[in-house]
């Protein structure tokens, strides 16, 4: 209706000046609702050609949609076991810190294997004491078996002396019972520094080394109680927190509720333009928006990022062909809008639906001065007329809670 009257107003009105002074037509007489046609056709005719030509030229340099939204993440409160809840720390709706718990599983099985976890190590470190003794006993029994072969080794050397300077004073079988009897006592030696050995590589390495495990099983039976805690991963709200003592939680099936970190839905306006525009949508472009929670605002933002790929066209690779008559309806261009200034969608609730429009501007192309006149002069009209779209939108938030609130018949 605006082009309409603006484009009437170049077209209609002069026709009709021109049929009142130039031809002395007059409304009411000449020109009545009988002949306005015939007597303003050429008028009428360029205005509907001209309306339909600049509203065209609106929509394609300055495009609008309704399809915008302050889209936010949520985390959901999954644990990493599944479990019966054995306590609740929040409310159904709370703000949470990072690190606050919010609920805590029935945490007896961990709690028994961590504590079986400590006996281990308290049984090892019993055992490194028990090594420590075996030590000291295999020193004394090598002690012993160095006193006992060297009393024979001496004993056996006398007699041989003997042997030696009185030929048949010792008997014979005398000195082999005292050479059994030394080797006896260097195998009772062998023995013993082979315990000893035993004894020192047990304490030094084999304990150690089971004990390193035992300590890695208390530290594993200590992850295992510690994921009965669930805990809060960032700043934010838990909402909807329904969850109750002696519900069952599954990471794999249900999750335990919802937390909106801090600052969700504050930084970016999503918006889906339609596919023609996706030649005209830049980074950099001004834009504005209207959202239905902060009615009758116009927020100034501006383009950060336009998505390459349309959602509609995506596809999952599997056993049957894509048919292209399944996408029913066209997708959009996806844009993501920020605040010009700090703090411009402070008040809007994330989540909510919005009137945004992007706005062409040619004005570094026109300074360039790499343009001729007609073209700049063309760029100029371009960049003009998105003063219409900025109009229609500010009419479009005055008329958006009186729209909603009366006209919707809720």
């Amino acid at each position: 209706m605006l082009e309409l009257l603006l484009c009437s107003l170049l077209t209609i009105f002069p026709d009709y000046l021109y049929r009142r002074y130039r031809q002395g037509k007059r409304l009411g007489h000449e020109i009545t609702l009988y002949s306005v046609w015939f007597e303003l056709r050429w008028g009428i005719i360029s205005c509907l050609m001209l309306t339909v030509a600049l509203i065209t030229m609106i929509f394609y340099y300055h495009p609008s949609t309704n399809s915008a939204t302050l889209f936010y993440r949520t985390v959901p409160i999954v644990p990493e076991i599944t479990g019966r809840v054995a306590e609740v720390k929040v409310d159904i709706s709370a703000p949470v810190k990072k690190g606050d718990v919010l609920f805590r599983l029935d945490s007896a099985k961990q709690e028994a294997s961590l504590l079986t976890a400590k006996r281990k190590i308290a049984e090892i470190d019993a055992a490194m004491l028990a090594a420590q003794a075996d030590i000291m006993k295999a020193e004394g029994q090598l002690q012993e078996a160095k006193g006992a072969l060297q009393q024979a080794t001496d004993e056996l050397d006398t007699k041989r002396e003997l042997q030696k300077r009185n030929p048949g004073i010792v008997p014979q079988r005398d000195i082999e019972k005292l050479e059994v009897a030394a080797a006896g006592r260097q195998g009772s030696l062998d023995a013993a520094t082979a315990s000893k050995q035993s004894a020192m590589t047990r304490l030094s390495a084999l304990l150690p080394a089971e004990k390193a495990s035992a300590e890695a099983a208390l530290a594993e039976a200590q992850v295992d109680l510690d994921k009965t805690v669930i805990r809060a991963g960032v700043d934010g709200r838990v909402e909807q927190f329904a969850l109750r003592s002696g519900d069952i939680v599954n990471p794999m099936i249900r999750s335990a509720g919802v937390l909106i970190p801090e600052g969700a839905g504050r930084r970016a306006l999503l918006a889906g333009f339609g596919q023609i525009e996706a030649q005209v949508m830049k980074v950099g472009m001004v834009a504005e928006a209207t959202c239905i929670s902060k009615p009758w605002t116009v927020i100034p933002m501006v383009v950060t990022g336009v998505q390459d790929y349309i959602a509609a066209g995506q596809f999952r690779g599997g056993e049957q062909l894509v048919e292209a008559q399944q996408v029913v309806r066209p997708g959009t261009i996806l844009v993501y809008m920020e605040p010009i200034f700090k703090g411009g969608l402070e008040g809007v609730t994330p989540g909510s639906s919005c009137i945004a429009n992007a706005y062409t501007s040619n004005h570094e192309l026109i300074s360039s001065g790499k343009v001729g006149s007609f073209k700049s002069f063309g760029l100029h009209v371009v960049d003009a007329t998105g003063i219409v779209h900025a109009m229609l939108l500010r009419i479009q938030a005055l008329m958006l809670p009186i729209k909603t609130l009366v006209l919707s018949g809720h």
